[in-house]
């Protein structure tokens, strides 16, 4: 048995049909007695469409100025990996794989505070390692989540 991290985004993750398809292959492997951990981006063109949404939004709110806060960016673009990795969870659940999808914070991911271009300074990926030890499929989001005030990001 091998303890496995496979990674899909973008077009491999575009729509549902392909989300499912990355869950049966995901599932071969499970079947095949191997521990996994799948990393997921956003599904195609969704991370494009945020980071419009989020320079459009000023525009739209009459400010003079395209500026935004850098956390608030984070937080929208942060999404996209976020409804991959549940519909990718959902989807293993829907063909009998034990599946849980994980946030950056929960398991957690500790990086510093540099908005829009962290660095990882720790993980503590022993919850995932027991699950995984249990059978369960970790589905990550491939974004880490924005820092809460006053520290490092989760």
């Amino acid at each position: 048995m091998a303890r496995i991290v496979m990674k899909f985004g973008g077009t491999s993750v575009a729509d549902l049909e392909r989300i499912y398809n990355v869950a049966r292959h995901v599932k071969r492997e499970v079947e095949a007695g191997n521990q996994v951990a799948v990393v997921v981006s956003a599904m195609s063109g969704k991370t494009n469409e945020l980071v419009g949404w989020v320079q459009n939004m000023p525009k739209v709110c009459g400010a003079s100025s395209p500026f935004y806060d850098a956390r608030e960016y984070d937080t929208i673009v942060a999404s996209g990996e976020q409804v991959t990795s549940g519909l990718l969870a959902i989807a293993l659940q829907s063909i009998g794989v034990d599946a849980r999808s994980w946030q950056g914070w929960q398991i957690p991911i500790k990086t510093d505070n540099a908005h829009g271009a962290a660095r990882i300074q720790e993980i503590d990926g022993s919850e995932i390692i027991r699950r995984m030890e249990m059978g369960q499929v970790a589905v990550v989001a491939g974004c880490p989540d924005p820092a809460p005030p006053g520290n490092r990001r989760p």
